[in-house]
């Protein structure tokens, strides 16, 4: 057991009740998801705060006033989103306003701000958002730099009222950099994160937690360990509530962990298995081009969404046709007529492809029957044929997931980035690379 004097534990953060108000028809209709409950949930978790209660309520102005009363009178956080904009439906400002009894004001500058962006863009301001020009007499304005509707920031009756724009584009930047900081400064959550996250890839969550628990048992009640599961993923989270480890203990501990995991460790923190990719190729100068037909773009998607990615993304071809793969990327008619578009020799024929046409380092093709429809008695539905083209080889995988249309494709654009990923780290390491199941040295 460690002693709980060793190390600096970080302060604790006292505990105060967090209610989340997410507005607008859309989200009952299912029109739009509530994705704001997915990201301010997470961020706050990250800092040792866990949400007590998230309620999403109509557009209607009673509806607002009734469940705000409510949650303004047992929490000591409320967050808010939407109904901040220049339309009718837009209530949310002036239905808690009077229920906290401040006056609405109206500000120039909010009023310049928005007439600058509207400038900017080109476009003529209507009458309407100058509605969005009104502020809490006795609160703050939370610049927003990607939208009209400024945040709203009040500290009355020893509670804080965060109220933000719906549109995520707005709200999470809004979020991470404004909101958060206050809140850290006046104590409310954890200056940094509140646990050392492990992130894997390749390993199950059942399989994860046996390779890790001879170490764990060591800490005894002073550790506290999470999993989370994500589809090819799993995240393990090491934490101490009674600060009796401190963060220095939790580090190392984590470090002790990767090395036990090997491969299987991905990376600490919140990095994304394409941005690990990305960064052991950036690192060691490579380029990478892939080869699509199952999940039609959404492996290049992947590396495209990583800002700079032009630095070590060569490309991609998105290839359903036989024609077009024989035009593209130059895989032979012959293999199409032997083996089928869905094989083993397809998929590395549009690996070498990709590499070739595009002057690639590195080469991913993905081949499959992602259904619902489609299959054979040999490659039923859920059937994905990886390839990996290297300087040292090129390689197939036949995988099998069941499952809906969008879980295959998920699954196996994840397993091809891990088998890249793995590759990287073994060639960088001077590591042979090991005889893997059902891959076959094809090129």
């Amino acid at each position: 057991m460690v002693s709980p004097s060793s190390g600096s534990a970080s302060p604790s953060v006292p505990t105060r009740r967090f209610e989340l108000l997410t507005l607008g028809d859309e989200l009952l209709l299912g029109l739009t998801a509530n994705g704001h409950l997915t990201f301010i949930g997470s961020q706050l978790g990250r800092r040792g705060v866990m949400l007590n209660r998230n309620v999403t309520i109509t557009d209607d102005a009673d509806d607002i006033v009734r469940q705000f009363r409510e949650s303004w009178s047992c929490a000591d956080v409320i967050i808010t989103t939407g109904g901040l904009g220049p339309t009718c439906d837009d209530r949310t400002r002036e239905a808690i306003a009077a229920v906290i009894g401040q006056e609405l004001v109206f500000d120039s500058a909010i009023e310049k701000t928005i007439a600058d962006r509207f400038a900017r863009l080109g476009r003529k301001m209507t009458p309407n958002n100058l509605k969005q020009a009104y502020r809490f007499a006795r609160g703050e304005v939370l610049p927003n730099a990607n939208g009209t509707a400024p945040g709203l920031w009040v500290e009355q009756d020893g509670k804080v009222l965060c109220m933000l724009p719906g549109p995520p584009n707005e709200l999470q930047p809004m979020f991470i950099e404004q909101v958060l900081p206050r809140l850290a400064e006046r104590g409310y959550i954890r200056a940094r994160e509140a646990y050392v996250q492990l992130r894997t890839a390749g390993i199950g969550e059942s399989a994860l937690e046996t390779k890790l628990q001879p170490l764990f048992d060591r800490y005894g009640d002073a550790l506290s360990v999470a999993f989370c599961a994500h589809q090819g993923q799993v995240d393990c989270r090491l934490s101490s509530p009674s600060q009796r480890l401190s963060d220095l203990q939790l580090q190392e501990l984590a470090s002790e962990c990767a090395g036990l995991l090997g491969e299987d460790f991905m990376c600490f923190g919140h990095d994304s298995l394409p941005r690990v990719c990305a960064d052991l190729l950036r690192t060691h100068e490579h380029t990478l081009a892939v080869a699509e037909t199952a999940t039609g773009g959404l492996l290049a998607n992947a590396f495209t969404d990583i800002c700079g990615a032009s630095k070590f993304f060569a490309g991609g071809c998105v290839c359903y046709s036989n024609e077009s793969k024989m035009q593209l990327l130059d895989v032979p008619e012959d293999i199409l007529a032997q083996h089928g578009a869905v094989s083993a020799e397809n998929a590395v024929a549009m690996a070498t492809g990709a590499a070739e046409r595009l002057s690639a380092s590195y080469a991913l093709a993905i081949t499959g029957f992602a259904g619902p429809t489609g299959g054979t008695e040999a490659n039923p539905v859920g059937t994905i044929y990886v390839a990996l083209y290297s300087p040292h080889g090129v390689w197939s995988k036949k995988l099998a997931y069941p499952g809906p249309r969008s879980t295959v494709k998920v699954r196996a654009v994840n397993a091809a980035l891990d088998w890249l990923r793995r590759e990287l780290i073994r060639t960088h390491t001077h590591a042979p690379t090991p005889p893997c199941r059902e891959i076959g040295l094809l090129g």
